[in-house]
């Protein structure tokens, strides 16, 4: 794991100097002023960059600073293999906007990781170099079995309790991850997990939806369908082992947030309202055959999907019907949080500030 002092490279600037005097009546020596230690997780996925600032306080970690924007790194990446220039300036400028806030907020530790585009790009390494020429973040490129245990780790306390085999599933714009985990309280442990390399971006390069024929947009779902279920086929038979026991599922991405805002039918986003919601399978089943009937004109007007997700939602609605298929649970988890908050809980045991995991599953 590769740590980071500031996004410079450079250890945090120290604060002003506080003069006082001793008992002399003498000017004592300037004593510093202390900040509390505060450490950073940023997410470059093929999607989205996102980041989080924390700081520990009683116990936990607090978010102090979030940032979030679409730069849709694997746009195009699907037939060309390569990032695009235009992809690399979208995401330069984002992480541009990262590193002032991680400079800003005197991040004492962090931590910038990029998936599965940068992974499958033969010119990764390039944007990689280009990062910390011009933001002084390091990416680290890391492998889809660190990404799987980010993901766990950074949303494993949603997890509805009980006895019955857990699943946790990360739906990313590239790739998606399964993970087959037991949860307790405060830990978690991977059995079994797998990652494919469809995501919402590569899925709908692959499988685009036709706009002028509803016959045309169920055909393409379909295909999307079979293409994903072949992926998760190994997966799936060593899951046969379970069946007929109560499973429980739980999911991280931008595909379940958004089709539990679509099932609550939000105005507008809200995570209050979202992280740690249960919804029944078969309502995410029914929210996702009506998206990929609809037009991506009629997805757009839907409050929480709008124009920016319009065209990548179908792709991630077939990816959880055939999880769904796979692992048959009744009620589906939905959780805001993943690879980011992983990323702060390891940094937080690495500074000693070590956070109390509590379970925030809600019905």
């Amino acid at each position: 794991m590769r740590q980071m002092a500031a996004p410079s490279g450079r250890s945090p600037r120290p604060g002003p100097a506080v003069k006082g005097r001793n008992k002399a009546g003498g000017e004592s020596r300037p004593m510093p002023i202390t900040r509390p230690r505060s450490y950073a997780a940023i997410d470059l996925g093929t999607n989205n960059c996102r980041l989080l600032i924390a700081r520990p306080q009683n116990g936990e970690l607090v978010v102090i600073d979030a940032f979030s924007r679409i730069v849709r790194l694997g746009e195009g990446l699907h037939g060309s293999g390569k990032i695009s220039e235009a992809a690399m300036d979208r995401t330069v400028a984002a992480l541009s906007i990262c590193a002032d806030k991680l400079r800003r907020r005197h991040v004492s530790l962090s931590r910038a990781v990029a998936t599965e585009a940068c992974r499958r790009a033969n010119n990764g390494e390039e944007l990689a170099e280009r990062v910390r020429r011009e933001t002084g973040i390091v990416l680290d490129i890391i492998s889809a079995a660190e990404e799987a245990r980010l993901a766990v780790l950074g949303c494993h306390n949603l997890m509805e309790p009980g006895e019955g085999p857990a699943l946790i599933f990360d739906i990313g714009g590239g790739s998606t991850e399964l993970m087959h985990v037991d949860v307790s309280d405060h830990d978690v442990k991977i059995h079994d997990w797998i990652s494919v390399p469809w995501g919402v971006v590569s899925l709908t390069e692959h499988a685009p939806l036709p706009e002028d024929s509803l016959a045309g947009r169920q055909a393409a779902y379909a295909h999307m369908r079979e293409v994903t279920r072949e992926a998760f086929a190994a997966f799936a038979g060593r899951a046969e082992r379970f069946a007929g026991q109560k499973l429980r599922l739980l999911g991280t991405s931008g595909t379940v947030t958004t089709l539990a805002s679509v099932f609550l039918d939000l105005p507008r986003y809200d995570r209050r309202a979202v992280d740690g919601l249960v919804v029944p399978s078969d309502a995410m089943r029914d929210i996702s055959r009506r998206l990929a009937d609809a037009s991506i004109a009629d997805r757009a007007e839907i409050a929480c999907i709008g124009r920016e997700r319009a065209d990548l939602v179908v792709a991630g609605c077939a990816i959880l019907e055939s999880i769904i298929d796979l692992w048959p649970a009744v009620r589906v988890g939905v959780a805001d949080r993943g690879i980011r908050e992983g990323i702060l809980r390891t940094l937080a045991m690495q500074g000693r500030d070590i956070p109390v995991t509590r379970r925030e599953y809600r019905k």
